[in-house]
């Protein structure tokens, strides 16, 4: 039976494997957006007692309820001025914002006028903050303004029918959709879109393979001494640092010459990538070097269960990922930062990201220099020791 036990094991572990990477799949097998900010600026100045403004703010209210899930609605409103509207846009506060222009009263009234000019509501979608929740965000915010044209349309056709009004065919076409909308994306992604996801991926797998190797480099190197075990120590980290340097650089340069990404500003861009992968090399370096081998599959597991999650928002997410996952996950600060750095802002900056990358590598390196001077298993110490006997095995055998 012994010599048939991997035959044995192989449904198992294929079975397990399956189980595994099927779990990671599941924040993105029922995705339900759920209280999405959206700011609402009403600047509607109105006409006497009349402002048609707040009349559409009830209107966006009462569409938005009958989309609750689980009593939770799809967006969440935030009644705001032109200013701190902008600024919530800007520190991405907000996926989107309606905005009531300050003449939208006069220009409704007009409607039941021989000469009628159409209201305008502006929309606008924060596409930086999420592209494809940005997709999600445009219909939505389209789909409400529909419905409150056609109740709106109705009710200006209605009364200029009860006054036997004649309407000419401009007038027709005009009430048929009174309220024109026009959209706006702020903070566009551009050709750069999928790129903090895309710069991801190889940073990481050449963070993971580098530290591998850096760990292996000492593995069989015996020491005379805790000095002599520091020293390498160190050096180990130098070469983590420096693989940073390169990974950041390179793969920038490959992402602008052969991926053809236009990035904002080239340095920012390797500086903020430098700083990822030496975070990534040393937070790495420092689990195997202190539980070895073992920590391998923690790093490839993270992977395969982080990518589902760093294309989504945490509105989307499930609440386990949302409250227990997402927040522990090391790589969301290299795609959040990155997105800033693409999107927000043309340089590199001390926020929230890069405070976090630096945190983990300053901690990662603290684990390291520790490391040396972790408790020995016994059966290394015995092996260093027959290493550095001069007796053949079968004498050190018995003397130990």
């Amino acid at each position: 039976m012994k010599n048939y036990k991997f035959l044995i094991l192989a449904p198992i572990v294929a079975l397990l494997l399956i189980f595994i990477f099927s779990c990671t799949q599941i924040p993105t097998a029922h995705q339900t957006p759920k209280n999405l900010k959206i700011a609402v600026v009403n600047e509607d100045q109105g006409i006497g007692k009349n402002n048609v403004g707040e009349t559409i703010l009830k209107g966006i209210q009462q569409a938005s309820e009958k989309n609750k899930t689980n009593d939770e609605p799809m967006i969440k409103w935030d009644l705001k001025n032109q200013e701190d509207m902008q600024k919530g846009m800007d520190d991405q506060s907000y996926y989107g914002a309606i905005v009531i222009p300050s003449d939208f009263s006069e220009k409704y009234m007009s409607l039941q006028t021989k000469s009628p000019v159409s209201p305008e509501i502006k929309l606008l979608v924060n596409q930086g903050k999420n592209a494809n929740i940005a997709n999600v965000v445009n219909q939505a915010l389209n789909g409400i303004v529909d419905k409150i044209n056609g109740k709106m349309s109705t009710e200006i056709l209605s009364a200029l029918q009860a006054k036997n009004a004649k309407l000419s065919v401009e007038q027709a076409k005009i009430l048929t959709t009174p309220i024109t909308k026009s959209t706006t994306m702020v903070h566009p992604t551009g050709t750069l879109s999928n790129a903090p996801l895309s710069l991801f991926q190889p940073l990481w797998f050449g963070s993971l393979i580098g530290a591998v190797f850096i760990y292996l480099s000492m593995q069989k190197r015996s020491f005379n001494n805790q000095k002599e075990k520091l020293g390498a120590r160190l050096l180990q980290l130098l070469v983590s640092l420096l693989i940073g340097v390169v990974a950041g650089f390179g793969l920038t340069w490959v992402a602008s010459s052969i991926l053809d990404y236009e990035f904002p500003s080239f340095m920012d861009t390797a500086l903020f990538l430098t700083l990822a992968s030496c975070s990534f090399t040393l937070m790495i370096f420092a689990v195997l070097s202190w539980i070895g081998f073992a920590g391998i599959p923690i790093f490839v597991l993270l992977l395969f269960f982080g990518i589902p999650l760093l294309q989504m928002t945490p509105e989307v997410m499930p609440a386990f990922y949302k409250d227990w996952i997402y927040p522990w996950l090391p790589m969301r600060f290299m795609t959040e930062g990155l997105r800033e750095l693409f999107f927000f802002d043309d340089s590199i900056s001390w926020n929230t990201s890069t405070i976090a990358l630096e945190w983990i590598a300053d901690v990662s390196l603290a684990l390291a220099i520790l490391s040396v001077w972790k408790p020995k298993k016994k059966k290394v110490e015995v092996e260093e020791l027959q290493e550095n006997s001069s007796m053949n095995p079968q004498e050190f055998r018995k003397t130990i």
